[in-house]
């Protein structure tokens, strides 16, 4: 058995890929790789033409290689595992970069969290900050009108014993209790 092509894709997008015997294989490949993003499935194997298609999915990256024996499914999928863990050193840096992402996307959210729980005791605080002052000016308002009323009341009060004690003085007067 021969592996007679394989790649790695990012999506559609083929980022390696290598020939070991003539022909052209980046058409089915293409379209190999279509199929396997519909199914979204981790292991795949796919027959076109003379040739087996073998891929590995996995975090997005297709790991795909072609075969001419449709029998053999063992030494192409070990095949693919070992392009898999076949990692250099740039692999470790990106892997790093993404880790350093990651980190900071979690340290962003918490932030945003902060910020959301933040607003919220804000929106809470004036909103109290409103009641108060409405009851403040009804208070106000209140306290006025009561003064008002008191102020009505006393003039009537004051009205009401000058008219008595007037009273008093001429019927004291007329009866002759008071000399006049």
């Amino acid at each position: 058995m021969t592996i007679a092509y394989s790649c790695i894709a990012n999506g559609r997008a083929v980022l390696a890929e290598l020939t070991l015997t003539g022909g052209s294989y980046q058409e089915a490949a293409a379209t190999v790789l279509k199929l396997v993003l519909l199914r979204a499935e981790p292991k795949t194997i796919i027959q076109m033409g003379s040739f087996v298609y073998h891929t590995l999915f996995i975090d997005g990256i297709t790991y795909l290689c072609a075969s001419d024996n449709a029998l053999d499914t063992v030494t192409p999928s070990a095949f693919l595992k070992n392009m898999k863990y076949n990692k250099n050193q740039e692999d470790s840096l990106i892997s790093a970069l993404k880790s350093q992402v990651t980190d900071v996307k979690y340290v962003m959210t918490q932030n945003i969290d902060k910020i959301l729980e933040r607003e919220e005791r804000l929106n809470i605080f004036t909103d109290r900050t409103d009641d108060l002052q409405t009851t403040a000016k009804e208070s106000q308002k209140t306290r006025k009108i009561l003064g008002r009323i008191w102020w009505k009341h006393f003039k009537k009060i004051i009205v009401i014993t000058m008219a008595i004690l007037l009273s008093i003085i001429i019927i004291l007067l007329s009866t002759n209790v008071i000399p006049t």
